[in-house]
C-alpha cells in the first residue's frame, strides 16, 4: 500500500509516496478508514447557484474582457491545458425581477437599487436590467440551465407606498387589489425571458417575508403567511391560464428556524406545515404550480455549532415529517452579521472565509439534507465577506478579482453536477463530520457513473485515510485541492491510485472525482 501528500513539494508535481531509505511505501500509523456507500442514497442534488445582486447590473456592462472573466469564473466547465478549471460551473443563476427603486432616489446606496421592467404607465420596457440580462445571457451560453426569477420587492407602481421597501414592517407592501396585477406581471416576465431563449424554470415571489424591510438599505417587504398565501394562490391560478412551464418557490425564510416555529414572528413562522399540512387553512401543497419545496437561508443559524447541527437536524426532521414529499433548498447565505465565528466585515480572498463557507455548506448538505444550495452576493463591491468574485465599485469598469470562497464552493458545484444523490460515508475509525476536523460527503452521478467526494480538513493538522467502495471497482481518484497556496484553486493534482492513503492537508479542501465499475 502506497500514500500520497495532496500537496506539492520541491521539484515534483503532487505528492509523491513517501518511501524510506529501502524504497518501500512508508504507511502512516494513523491512516483512517472512510467506506461509502454507494448503495445508501439520500437526497438529489438539483443545483448550486448564485444571484445577480446587486453589481451585476453594473459590471455586466462592462468592457467585454472584464465582464467574461467574470462569467468565467462563475460558470465555465472549460479547463485550460493544464486540466486548471476555468471556473465554479454554477448550474442556477438567479435573476433578481428588480422593483424598480432605482429610478427613485429613496434607496441610499446606488448599488443597491434595482431597475423594473415595468413603466409608470404599467407598460414595460424591456430594455432595462441590461447588465442583469447579459449576465443571464452569459450564464446560458456556459451551459447553465436552471434560472430562478426572484423578487425582493413588487414593482413600485404595485406597491402600497410607491416605493421598493416597507413603510409599516408588518405587511406587505402591496395592497390585495393589486395581487392579480402582481401576478400578471411576473407570467409577463416569465413569457419575456422565454421568448428571449432563456426558460425560467422558477419564479420565487417572495423574499425573507420575516423581516420588517422599513430601511432604505434595499428593496425588500414582509409578507405574513396569509399574504404570501393568497398572492401564491392567484400567481398559481395566472401560471395555469397562461399555460407556462415555470414552478413557483415558496418561501425563502429569512432563517432556518422559520420553517419550523414561530419563533419571534406569529404570523410569518413555522411555514412547513402552515403551507403544507393538508389541514391548514393555508395548504398549497394541492396547487398545480407550486413546487414541492421549502427554502430557507442560513443566515444567523451557522454558529455556534451546536446551534448549527441542531437547527439543520430539526429542518430534516420536520421535512421528513411533512404529509406533503417535499425537499429543502438553501437559498441564500453569505457571512452576515455578528451571529457567526468569522464577522461579516471586512473583506477575505483567502482561506478563513472559504473553510467557514465550506463547512456549512457540508452541514447543510449532509445534516438538513439541502437539495440546492445557493450564494447571495455573486459579485460584491464592498469591504465584506460577501462576494465570491471582488469588483470596483465603479459603473463603467474596474479590477475584478478572485476569492478561495469562489473554488471552495466550486469543490461542490462544479463536480456535483445536477441529478447527483448523496450517498452514505461513515468510518469505525474517525469522525467524517467533525466541524473542527475533517468532513466527507460522497455524490454519485448515475448517468456519467462518477463518484465524487469533497473533503474538508478543517484542523490545523494533516489527516491520513483511505477510502473504500464497497461493491465497486474504482481504480483511481482525481484530486483537485483549494487551499491558501497561491496556485492552489481547484489545482488538479496527480492520479491517486485507490490503494492508496491519502493525506488531507490542513485546512484545506478536496475533491476526489472517480468512475464506478462494478
Amino acid at each position: 500500500m502506497r500514500f500520497k501528500y495532496l500537496m506539492i513539494v520541491p521539484v515534483m508535481i503532487l505528492g509523491s509516496c513517501s518511501r524510506n531509505d529501502s524504497g518501500t511505501s512508508v504507511v502512516p500509523d494513523d491512516a483512517k478508514v472512510i467506506t461509502i456507500h454507494v448503495a445508501e442514497r439520500k437526497q438529489t442534488i438539483h443545483n448550486f447557484g448564485g444571484s445577480d445582486a446587486w453589481a451585476c447590473q453594473f459590471v455586466g456592462q462592462w468592457p467585454d474582457e472584464k465582464r467574461n472573466q467574470v462569467a468565467d469564473w462563475l460558470f465555465s466547465m472549460e479547463e485550460d491545458a493544464n486540466g486548471q478549471p476555468k471556473g465554479i460551473g454554477l448550474s442556477l443563476w438567479r435573476f433578481n425581477i428588480g422593483g424598480g427603486s432605482a429610478a427613485q432616489n429613496n434607496i441610499s446606496d446606488e448599488w443597491r437599487r434595482a431597475e423594473g421592467f415595468m413603466s409608470d404607465d404599467k407598460t414595460y420596457d424591456w430594455s432595462r436590467q441590461a447588465g442583469q440580462q447579459w449576465f443571464m445571457q452569459a450564464a446560458k451560453q456556459r451551459g447553465v440551465a436552471q434560472f430562478v426569477g426572484f423578487v425582493n420587492s413588487p414593482p413600485v407602481q404595485l406597491t402600497k407606498n410607491g416605493k421598493a421597501y416597507s413603510s409599516d414592517g408588518e405587511r406587505a407592501n402591496i395592497s390585495a387589489s393589486n395581487y392579480t396585477k402582481y401576478a400578471v406581471f411576473l407570467a409577463d416576465v416569465t413569457k419575456h425571458f422565454r421568448d428571449q431563449g432563456i426558460a425560467l424554470k422558477y419564479l420565487s415571489p417572495f423574499n425573507e417575508p420575516q423581516w420588517d424591510w422599513t430601511g432604505n438599505n434595499q428593496e425588500g417587504t414582509p409578507y405574513t403567511n396569509q399574504e404570501l398565501f393568497d398572492i401564491t394562490k392567484k400567481l398559481d391560478s395566472v401560471i395555469t391560464a397562461q399555460n407556462l412551464d415555470i414552478k413557483i418557490q415558496v418561501a425563502e425564510a429569512a432563517k432556518m428556524n422559520y420553517l419550523y416555529e414561530l419563533a419571534d414572528k406569529a404570523t410569518r413562522g413555522n411555514q412547513i406545515e402552515d403551507f403544507f399540512s393538508p389541514g391548514s387553512p393555508r395548504y398549497m401543497g394541492n396547487f398545480p404550480n407550486v413546487d414541492k419545496i421549502i427554502s430557507g437561508h442560513s443566515y444567523f443559524t451557522s454558529a455556534p455549532m451546536e446551534t448549527m447541527i441542531s437547527v439543520r437536524k430539526t429542518v430534516a426532521a420536520k421535512i421528513e415529517q411533512s404529509a406533503v414529499p417535499l425537499e429543502f433548498w438553501q437559498s441564500e447565505y453569505c457571512v452576515l452579521g455578528d451571529q457567526e465565528e468569522i464577522p461579516g466585515p471586512g473583506k477575505d480572498t483567502g482561506m478563513t472565509t472559504a473553510l467557514y463557507v465550506a463547512r456549512l455548506i457540508h452541514h447543510d448538505l449532509t445534516v438538513a439534507n439541502a437539495a440546492a444550495w445557493h450564494w447571495w452576493t455573486s459579485l460584491s463591491a464592498y469591504d465584506y465577506k460577501d462576494g465570491l468574485v471582488y469588483v470596483e465599485k465603479n459603473k463603467t469598469t474596474g479590477n475584478v478579482e478572485e476569492t478561495r470562497l469562489l473554488w471552495a464552493l466550486g469543490n461542490y458545484s462544479r463536480f456535483v453536477r445536477p441529478g447527483s444523490v448523496r450517498v452514505g460515508v461513515r468510518s469505525e475509525d474517525t469522525d467524517v463530520n467533525d466541524s473542527r476536523g475533517l468532513m466527507v460527503s460522497s455524490y454519485i452521478h448515475e448517468e456519467t457513473s462518477k463518484l465524487v467526494t469533497v473533503a474538508i480538513n478543517y484542523s490545523t493538522t494533516d489527516i491520513s485515510s483511505k477510502l473504500e467502495v464497497p461493491g465497486y471497482t474504482i481504480d483511481t481518484f482525481k484530486p483537485y485541492i483549494t487551499s491558501s497556496k497561491d496556485d492552489e484553486t481547484l489545482k488538479p493534482l496527480a492520479v491517486i491510485d485507490s490503494d492508496e492513503v491519502i493525506v488531507f492537508p490542513k485546512k484545506s479542501i478536496i475533491t476526489l472525482v472517480s468512475d464506478l465499475n462494478k
